[in-house]
């Protein structure tokens, strides 16, 4: 068989799970410290990946940090033509 299983004794399951960890404990640090009031992790296409806040707020956010993203890219290549943005 071409797929590969990941056993428990798998370093790289190992890896993955620590940074997992790694990860959760860094969103709780963050939603811990006073005003912040959620996480919203998207991709590059703005595709929510993790939020700790309402649907609703999720969706409205996700979008308005890609439009944000798009028109920072927008004025730095304006700026900056031979920015890879």
């Amino acid at each position: 068989e071409s797929q590969r299983q990941h056993s428990t004794t798998d370093p790289t399951t190992h890896q993955h799970t620590a940074m997992a960890s790694e990860v959760e404990e860094t969103l709780k640090r963050i939603q811990s410290h006073r005003g912040v009031e959620g996480i919203l992790i998207v991709n590059n296409d703005g595709v929510p990946l993790k939020s700790t806040l309402s649907a609703e707020q999720t969706t409205q956010y996700a979008s308005l940090f890609s439009q944000l993203s798009a028109k920072s890219r927008s004025v730095v290549r304006s700026l900056d033509a031979t920015n890879g943005l």
